[in-house]
């Protein structure tokens, strides 16, 4: 079963041709992370199956490179050097540490138009060298195999477009509203077959970078990330920043501590609808965030989808049972009902 998901992932989600070089790599645990018991033994697992996915990629691809590396502590942390010149080739890094920029860009640090040209035209003399495929693994799930109704998803997606303003309630207690004006909303079908594709799998979700400074209201988390939480950890969000977190669940000072670990940290960073039908685990954020009829609210870095935070920590946190409402060109409309999507 978990061959042939893997199989998918090349064939179907990626396209991968006989001759392309490809590029699998995880983290590992360090001895004194503090994580659950359950995530302990997810994540030594999770070694096991990044190297399936590379054993089985080197009878698909024409070349398989497999890495590891210590864990970085942080979601959302770009890899170390190793990976990089993995990824696009050790002349790459050469230059780039060359201009005193590698640094930079491994730390998620702004960089101006004229340094990224730069990179650009760095990465584009030395293409050869670079792989035509990377995976990276955090979690491991086979439900996008069963995921191919992109029309559903796109749907959605256009919807969401032109809209000014999101109002979302739950059950729990949540109550956000969270200006969108001029982003673009992104669909997120599992196609990665084009150059310059990226996207996490299992897919479905419409995603979108809220305007910095818009969201306000209280988010209710009943789930972090990989396990449900003991009692709900109350977020307070002013101004498109995390004000403060509360609760009984240890979890609340957790939060708390990493988002003090940097102002950007607190950035409300996306809003997120699942559209998949068939993902069901809500202790897989990978999963449970493209469960159909969810919202996610994600923290942190938003620059690679239409936002302005770059910061090196993207967290994201389901709620289910949510009602949605939208205004656009100054009528609202419900497009979420209870956890049930309305006429897509």
């Amino acid at each position: 079963m978990l061959t042939k998901a893997i199989r998918e992932l090349y064939i179907t989600n990626l396209a991968v041709k006989k001759n392309e070089k490809a590029l699998v790599f995880t983290d590992t645990l360090l001895p004194d992370e503090d994580i659950t018991e359950e995530d302990n033994k997810r994540r030594k697992a999770l070694v096991v199956v990044a190297r399936q996915v590379a054993d089985v990629g080197m009878e698909i691809c024409g070349h398989m490179s497999f890495l590891t590396y210590p864990s970085l502590r942080t979601h959302g942390s770009e890899p170390p050097k190793e990976i990089w010149a993995a990824a696009f080739g050790s002349e790459v890094v050469k230059e780039l540490e060359g201009i005193g920029i590698l640094e930079d860009l491994i730390g998620k640090k702004e960089i101006d138009e004229v340094l990224k040209r730069t990179i650009h035209s760095i990465i584009r003399e030395n293409k050869a060298d670079a792989v035509d495929v990377v995976i990276a693994l955090s979690n491991f799930s086979t439900s996008h195999t069963k995921f191919r109704d992109e029309k559903r998803t796109n749907n959605l997606a256009a919807c969401l477009g032109g809209a000014e303003k999101v109002f979302i309630t739950a059950p729990n207690g949540t109550d956000i509203a969270i200006g969108i004006k001029g982003r673009k909303a992104l669909p997120d079908t599992g196609n990665l077959t084009l150059p310059g594709s990226f996207g996490n799998l299992p897919a479905g979700e419409v995603f979108v970078a809220p305007v910095e400074g818009t969201t306000e209201g209280v988010l209710v988390l009943e789930w972090a990330p990989t396990f449900k939480l003991a009692s709900p950890v109350t977020v307070k969000i002013e101004n498109g920043l995390v004000k403060s977190v509360s609760g009984n669940d240890p979890y609340a000072k957790k939060l708390e501590a990493k988002l003090n670990e940097n102002p950007d940290f607190r950035n409300v960073a996306e809003l997120g609808i699942g559209t998949n039908d068939k993902a069901k685990r809500a202790d897989n954020i990978l999963e449970s965030e493209k469960i159909l009829g969810t919202i996610h609210i994600a923290f942190g870095d938003n620059s690679t989808f239409g936002g302005k935070v770059r910061t090196p920590f993207h967290q994201d946190f389901v709620i289910f049972n949510p009602t949605v409402k939208i205004l656009k060109e100054k009528e609202e409309k419900i497009i979420l009902k209870q956890g049930k999507l309305l006429a897509f």
